[in-house]
């Protein structure tokens, strides 16, 4: 059913208590009144593009009836109110003084009752514009301030009295129509803002970069084989490792002979080991010979526990001892210089010896402190590296996340509504002709692409010839067919839809969907939204072509659909009971025609080719060319055809008498008196109520019985 909202002032009635004021007899006070308003009018104006390329432009109040003007009036009244009461007895005497305040503040707004009224009937009808809007908006605030001082006084010296102060309140008569009769879909899609939460997603996704910095690497982790990746991967300029030994140092020396029975101190030649690195291993080399007598010869280094000597004295020969080469940083040769770096000088101790050669070698390694101090060195120039490149891919992220929300947000109200009634329309259409519909079929695209079209961003057609071959432009003007009749056999401008909770979806996607968040309230609903019930209304006349679309795939076919019978039913039903005319329910006989000229007739008629005149009761209010619905019948199951409802043209009116162009079935009969209606324009009225909005008027009332009203 199609219905209609109406609303019309109906009068002006007291509202709520603001204040009271009690006055005991003969007081007198002053009553203090501020008054203050603020009144902010929008207008817009609205060009709306239908799908016929059909342009209107108005300008209408911004509210959820007609996009019409919100007025929002603040009004404040408050009341301050000093009384003093004085009296006494020769021997008591007393006085008594009181002070009252009172404050209110109300807020008038059409809108309020305009919401309330649209959502007694949500649920039974939704009128919506065309979709292709640009809109533009101003908006006016004044503002004005008022205080009234006013002195009041109890005349009475006996019984008190008590002001009261109301709102006034403006009343609404509101009138809801039905107006007609169309065939629906009534699904439930999944999803239906699965494609608007892809951005969320992507926002969700830069979000969960944003972290704290956090360098992963730690100062071990840093070798001589891997800093070189660490610097590509951090892209970092990284010190040189220094190198893990440098090249054997060789001294050599050939001391002079030691005095017989007496000791020579030799100094070997300086050693160098550069910072950084300390000696590993130290090699020691020698030759000396004992000469002959009685003692031996003696080889020491001086600092070291290594110590030679020569044979026994009884040898017949001197013994010539050859000392191969030995390690002086071996721990039973005292560690000997182990890890000693810088400028060294070794001494050696000579006793009985002669012709005495001594060679070392030094092994240079890279020491524990150069290597930490390389590592140090490179981690930091690694932690600056990666903190620079963390800060500027956060830069990065934000900047994105900042366009992205900007998107998201700093959208018109008009183009939201636009996105999320072309989501309901994709998603209808995926789930209402199934498996193997294509937005856009492959021989289209093959089409489009072949003519030089950019495929990727949405721009074809734009050279100086179609680039189509005939077959082609066939192909592609059958799926503009296609595409114009999906449009037009459906009012998509009154699409209903009713959004269901985030929990059914998928649960995986639950704790994602009900975070998400938007500035307007109706996009956040849609976000969240798992499932949507969508009913649809098929444009009056495309009932037939429309069922055999979605049962078939061609609304022009042959192939009969065993739907069909429903769409034709529902055609001729709104056919024969026209705007005004409860049909088939005796019980609603009694519900008022708004703008509709009711009048009956007793005459017994026949079926008539030809003109009929039918006297009625009155003929006042009829129009010549008007359409008449005569009797109220609309069963189909009885062969008996007399008395079943008609629609005819009225040809002539007189006094009394109604003539029509034919009649189809005959009525009346034996005195059966029977309704002739020309339908009014508004409809069915099938519910009326009041609402009631603030004012900014203020009501007094005065009570003196006090007695009567505790």
């Amino acid at each position: 059913n199609l219905e209609r909202i109406e609303m019309a002032p109906a009068g002006i009635q007291r509202g709520e208590l603001i204040a009271t004021i009690p006055l005991a007899p003969l007081e007198e006070t002053a009553v203090i009144q501020k008054e203050w308003s603020v009144t902010t009018k929008e207008f817009t104006s609205i060009v709306t593009d239908s799908l016929e390329t059909i342009s209107e432009t108005g300008v209408t109040d911004n509210t959820e009836l007609a996009q019409s003007t919100a007025s929002q009036i603040q009004h404040g009244n408050q009341f301050n109110i000093t009384g003093t009461v004085s009296g006494g007895i020769p021997l008591i005497s007393g006085s008594v003084t009181s002070a009252f305040a009172a404050q209110d503040t109300t807020s008038q707004s059409a809108t309020d009752s305009r919401k309330h009224a649209v959502s007694v009937t949500q649920k039974a009808s939704s009128r919506a514009k065309q979709e292709h809007k640009v809109t533009i908006s101003t908006t006016t605030v004044t503002g004005t301030s008022e205080t009234t001082t006013r002195t009041l006084k109890n005349a009475s010296a006996t019984d008190p009295i008590r002001i009261d102060y109301f709102s006034m309140m403006r009343k609404w008569r509101v009138r809801l129509y039905r107006y007609g009769l169309r065939l629906t879909y009534d699904i439930v899609i999944p999803e239906p803002g699965g494609a608007l939460r892809a951005a969320y997603a992507t926002l969700a996704e830069l979000k969960s970069k944003v972290v704290p910095f956090h360098f992963q690497e730690s100062h071990d982790s840093i070798r001589d084989t891997n800093y070189q990746q660490l610097a590509d991967k951090y892209d970092a300029q990284v010190s040189l490792p220094p190198v893990p030994t440098l090249p054997d140092v060789f001294i050599h020396a050939n001391p002079g002979n030691s005095p017989v029975d007496g000791v020579l101190l030799v100094d070997l030649p300086q050693i160098q080991v550069p910072a950084g690195y300390w000696i590993s291993e130290l090699h020691l080399s020698f030759h000396f010979e004992s000469p002959s007598g009685p003692h031996q010869g003696k080889f020491r280094i001086l600092g070291s526990s290594f110590v030679d000597q020569a044979g026994q004295t009884d040898f017949p020969v001197n013994p010539t001892p050859d000392h191969r080469p030995d390690d002086l940083t071996r721990p039973e040769n005292g560690s000997f210089m182990l890890h000693a770096s810088g400028t060294l000088v070794i001494t050696c101790r000579l006793e009985n010896t002669t012709n005495t050669s001594i060679s070392l070698r030094a092994v240079l390694q890279r020491t524990d402190g150069a290597l930490q101090q390389w590592q140090n060195d490179v981690w930091n120039q690694l932690y600056n590296a990666a903190q620079t490149q963390y800060y500027a891919l956060q830069q990065d992220l934000a900047a994105q996340i900042g366009q992205l929300e900007d998107q998201l947000t700093n959208i018109d109200t008009l183009t939201l509504r636009r996105e999320e009634g072309d989501e309901i329309m994709k998603g209808v259409l995926r789930f209402m002709l199934g498996y193997g519909f294509e937005f856009m079929p492959n021989d289209v695209i093959a089409a489009i692409i072949q003519s030089g079209a950019d495929v990727a961003h949405g721009v074809g057609f734009t050279g100086n010839s179609l680039g189509l071959d005939p077959g082609q432009l066939a192909v592609v003007r059958n799926d503009e067919d296609r595409v114009r009749f999906i449009n037009q056999a459906i009012e998509w401008e009154n699409v209903v839809s009713f959004l269901y909770s985030y929990f059914w979806d998928i649960p995986t996607s639950w704790d994602f969907i009900r975070r998400i968040k938007h500035p307007d309230p109706t996009r956040q609903a849609f976000l969240r939204s798992g499932s949507a019930r969508v009913v649809l209304t098929i444009r009056k006349g495309w009932e037939d072509r429309w069922v055999r679309f979605v049962d078939t795939g061609d609304p022009d076919g042959s192939t009969a659909s065993p739907y069909l019978t429903i769409s034709q039913e529902i055609a001729a039903y709104d056919d024969r009971n026209y705007p005004g005319i409860p049909a088939a329910n005796p019980a609603k006989g009694a519900i008022h025609l708004e703008d509709a000229v009711v009048t009956t007739s007793n005459a017994s008629l026949f079926r008539s080719p030809v003109p009929v005149e039918i006297k009625v009761d009155s003929s006042a209010g009829f129009v010549v060319g008007a359409q008449v619905v005569i009797d109220s019948r609309v069963d189909t199951n009885t062969t008996d055809d007399v008395g079943k409802q008609e629609s005819q043209i009225i040809s002539a009116i007189r006094d009394g008498f109604v003539t029509v162009l034919k009649l189809d079935h005959p009525h009346g009969g034996d005195g059966a008196i029977f309704p002739i209606v020309q339908p009014g324009e508004r409809g069915v009225l099938i519910a009326e109520w009041n609402e009631y909005t603030p004012t900014s008027g203020t009501d007094i009332a005065v009570t003196s019985n006090l007695a009567t009203i505790a």
